[in-house]
């Protein structure tokens, strides 16, 4: 079943009754000239097993710890957001599978060159992926890109992802003047890190519920970075959360700022379409396919990481 994405962006008060997230409104509660039957009707609850992931925006929050412990006792991704309105913190469980140990080992033994091949996998869904979205959304030439998913070497030893990388967003939207992809820079930017940070939220809960550490990526290497496997396993996933700003960006008129209308679209990622082993799913159950056979890659069972393609 596809799990629900909860986004919060006004004051609210989150608790938590038979397994059940209740949500009030803090404004309702406390006027005084609304009528009682009004305010229990004023009241959602939603059953936290069905949530994937809850999103609170708004320093006016209230979250007890019953709610927070059982989020976690369900693997809900709880992400937090900043002053900017943005995705800022995460929070997960420690344990997400019953054979925890057995798979954390797994992991953490892995072979050098099974950690080059799973990337050079990776690289090339990446480089597939994205030649698809360049060819749907701007019919632009893609052999080259096409050429290069068959040149990637054990570990992308030739960097073709940062090629690959230059040529797409140098195609992506030729419209807009002066865009780089970063980070800090010009809109539609600041689209696609919402978007990104909302697929990292999936992929992290789903490596957790396969019983993996999100930390030891199979490339990304960075002690800061907690989520090292979250940011490798994304890569091939990137180019459908690209291809939904291209069709954002092409029906709004203003992309400065991120708007409601905007960030409900981009709440719908774990919902989108994808193609995974011949069938479509939603992507978050594509991703727990991905996730899963991962450690059936560090388990021995498999060779290849099942990816999804446009």
């Amino acid at each position: 079943m596809i799990k629900k994405t909860l986004y919060f962006e006004n004051p609210a008060y989150l608790s938590m009754k038979d397994k059940q997230l209740v949500v009030k409104l803090p404004e309702v509660e406390k006027n005084k000239d609304l009528p009682e039957s009004f305010k229990q009707e004023a009241v959602r609850t939603v059953p936290i097993e069905d949530i994937g992931v809850l999103m609170l925006d708004n320093k006016q929050i209230t979250i007890t710890h019953g709610v927070i412990e059982e989020l976690l006792n369900n693997n809900v991704a709880l992400i937090t957001c900043n002053s900017n309105r943005m995705p800022y913190g995460m929070m997960l469980p420690l344990e997400g599978n019953t054979t925890q140990t057995e798979r954390f080992r797994a992991q953490i033994e892995a072979s050098l060159p099974l950690k080059k091949q799973l990337w050079q996998q990776t690289v090339m869904a990446k480089i597939e992926n994205q030649a698809a979205v360049l060819k749907m959304c701007r019919g632009a030439e893609i052999r080259n890109m096409q050429a290069w998913v068959g040149q990637v070497k054990s570990d992308d030893s030739d960097n073709l992802e940062a090629r690959a990388a230059a040529y797409y967003w140098a195609n992506m939207f030729p419209k807009i003047f002066g865009f780089t992809r970063k980070r800090e820079g010009i809109p539609p930017n600041n689209l696609l890190n919402y978007g990104y940070a909302i697929l990292r939220a999936v992929v992290a809960r789903s490596l957790v519920g396969s019983g993996l550490l999100p930390a030891l990526g199979i490339h990304h290497r960075n002690k800061y970075n907690a989520y090292c496997l979250a940011d490798d396993i994304m890569e091939p996933y990137r180019p459908f959360v690209d291809k939904l700003v291209v069709e954002i960006v092409e029906n709004t008129e203003n992309i400065e700022e991120l708007n409601k209308e905007i960030k409900v679209k981009l709440l719908g990622i774990p919902t989108l379409d994808v193609n995974i082993n011949g069938q479509r799913n939603p992507l978050m159950i594509a991703v727990n396919h991905t996730t899963a056979s991962l450690f059936k890659c560090y388990d021995g069972e498999l060779r290849k990481i099942s990816y999804p393609y446009l």
